[in-house]
């Protein structure tokens, strides 16, 4: 597995887990499955494992933190705070105090097993909480040596940049994919500037770049994406275009079309670390694979505009899911 770097010091296998839907939002959970596909992750190289204390809520650090407990390979951990959920509920609050941080990272300490955080992200921005504050407090963490480093979720580049003047960001993590592209006009060149890492989370579109997905009826019950815009009835029959454009040029390219939308990433610049979630060992394999692809300029041009003139309908987010987007 090749490596990349976020920010000046993280030094990270190129295509990390996104480790979400081994705890809810996708079906039914499997720990036993899951734990295996860490496992295999780590035999792949893949070695940035990408949690959040509201997944579950805390299973997710839970199930991470058994599997440290037996695991003697180093692995990088990233988890977030800020979202405050009930279990079984969607509906969120965003807390972003310096108190509400420190205690939300003791949490996740204890629960992951770990003496220190290698990347601690604020999930969602509370506007009404100054930012300055909140990145204040975590680098207290950093000094006390809870936390290595300080991320931000779905931040703005204003914003972006008042948090770097108070401490250094070492990476973004904001959706960006080839039917999510709103980072490239300023969120992903202020992180360039800056040399802020990104790290593009639902980089397939949520399985929907796959082209798994013919119409709504193929989701399952308890699946969050049967309330997503995108997948709406009336929306996903035009938006499968951009998974069909996917598909005809993987085709052409001689790898899967999840190979493909994450070559694409990769190929948007060395700071960029895409993190797939799966719970699925075929899917690791698959997405951990897409390291290897390169694609040349004129297929990354041919892929963009191919997929940029077909319109997509809907938001990424129900308006509880927007709340903190691009604050």
């Amino acid at each position: 597995m090749k490596k990349r770097t976020l920010g000046t010091n993280l030094s990270i296998s190129a295509i990390g887990l996104g480790c979400m839907g081994m705890s809810e939002f996708y079906g039914p959970r499997d720990d036993s499955e899951s734990l295996r596909v860490l496992a295999r992750a780590v035999e792949l190289g893949v070695d940035f494992f990408d949690t959040a204390d509201m997944y579950g809520p805390h299973h997710n650090e839970e199930l991470i933190g058994r599997f440290l407990a037996h695991n003697r390979q180093p692995v990088h951990i990233a988890t977030k705070f800020g979202i405050v959920r009930n279990p079984g509920e969607y509906r969120r609050s965003l807390e972003n105090s310096a108190d509400y941080a420190r205690k939300a990272c003791e949490a996740s300490l204890r629960r992951l097993g770990v003496e220190q955080i290698d990347l601690y992200y604020v999930h969602r921005i509370n506007p009404e909480q100054p930012i300055e504050e909140t990145i204040d407090g975590l680098a207290r963490l950093v000094k006390a040596g809870k936390i290595a480093r300080i991320g931000l979720c779905e931040v703005s580049a204003e914003t972006l940049r008042r948090a770097h003047a108070v401490h250094p960001i070492t990476a973004v993590q904001t959706e960006y994919s080839l039917w999510t592209r709103d980072v490239e006009q300023e969120v992903l060149p202020t992180c360039r500037e800056l040399d802020i890492g990104f790290v593009p989370y639902s980089p397939l579109g949520r399985g929907f770049l796959t082209g798994r997905f013919q119409d709504t009826a193929e989701l399952g019950d308890g699946d969050f994406r049967t309330s997503l815009p995108r997948f709406a009835e009336g929306a996903i029959g035009t938006n499968r275009r951009i998974a069909d454009v996917i598909a005809a040029m993987a085709t052409q390219k001689g790898c899967s079309p999840a190979q493909l939308s994450l070559a694409w990433l990769l190929s948007k610049g060395p700071n960029i670390v895409p993190i797939p979630g799966t719970k699925q060992l075929r899917y690791l394999e698959e997405n951990a694979a897409a390291a290897q692809i390169t694609l040349s300029a004129e297929e990354q041009q041919q892929l963009e505009t191919a997929t940029a003139r077909l319109p997509v309908i809907g938001e990424r987010y129900a308006p509880e899911g927007m709340k903190g987007v691009n604050a």
